[in-house]
């Protein structure tokens, strides 16, 4: 397993280099300056995780973002759906769609599309690692994006990202991530783009998340924190840093452990009454 995580790793960094070095090479060759921009926003989601039998599960994510001092103007609105088999208690597969809807930055404006939708593929594998009290998540993802722009009539095109994302959970008043239980939450993710309309933001995103996190009981889990993201914004010389607090609630149930229970206390009636 670890030699799966190192390989991957360095898959990363040669690919995020090379594409560094090129997108170097022609900032010096047309003399650009960089210019940077502080940007904010809010993001509250709700993530949802329904087991339907034994090993499948539904899986589903539901953001609403604002942006602009924080929650002046509207950004977007999130929908994932998926189905996910666990393959193990430390190995887990998804597969499904996604349809986000995104706001224009400035709202109409001549032959423009205020709000435009997009459709998306996405598969997903995580990896569960447990050390004694901390416990990490790799979360490896891949999408397939049908986007457009805002101008009115524009088509759509077809472009890929792969994301890989490592989070780490860390119990503060317990020793263990169990029913009342405050923890340190921690990600950093790195998002790769490619197709034929990217041209030099090949590294989309890196965004970095500290928070703190609160296990109400085994269907109802609370987090809340801070994420730093850093981008490219309008061209290759152009950067954005993003400051956004996230609230995010986690919503659990075991549809198939009820129906095991159900089932269990019918028999014990039965058994009852004979």
């Amino acid at each position: 397993m670890k030699k799966i995580y190192t390989l991957i790793f360095l898959v990363l960094i040669g690919y995020s280099s090379s594409a560094q070095e090129e997108n170097q090479a022609s900032l010096l060759n047309n003399d650009y300056e960089k210019e940077f921009t502080h940007t904010t926003g809010l993001w509250t989601g709700l993530y949802t995780k329904y087991r339907l039998n034994e090993k499948l599960f539904y899986y589903g994510e539901y953001h609403f973002r604002r942006r602009n001092n924080f929650v002046n103007d509207m950004a977007q609105i999130y929908l994932r759906f998926g189905l996910t088999y666990l393959i193990n208690p430390k190995v887990e597969l998804t597969a499904g769609v996604v349809t986000p809807f995104y706001w224009a930055p400035e709202q109409d404006l001549a032959n423009q599309d205020n709000i435009v939708p997009q459709y998306r593929l996405w598969q997903q594998m995580v990896l569960v690692q447990p050390f004694d009290r901390l416990k990490l998540y790799h979360q490896f993802r891949f999408e397939q994006r049908w986007r457009r722009d805002y101008i009115e009539d524009s088509p759509f095109d077809l472009t890929y990202r792969f994301r890989y994302k490592i989070t780490a959970y860390y119990p503060l008043n317990n020793y263990k991530l169990v029913n009342n239980t405050l923890f340190l939450s921690f990600y950093e993710e790195v998002f790769v783009q490619a197709g034929k309309t990217i041209t030099y933001d090949y590294l989309e995103d890196n965004r970095m998340f500290l928070g703190l996190g609160y296990i109400l009981n085994q269907n109802i889990q609370f987090q809340v924190g801070y994420m730093w993201t850093f981008r490219y914004k309008d061209g290759p010389n152009s950067f954005e840093h993003r400051h956004i607090p996230r609230i995010s609630i986690y919503h659990n149930l075991d549809f198939h452990r009820m129906r095991i229970e159900k089932q269990k206390e019918k028999i014990r009636v039965l058994d009852q009454e004979f």
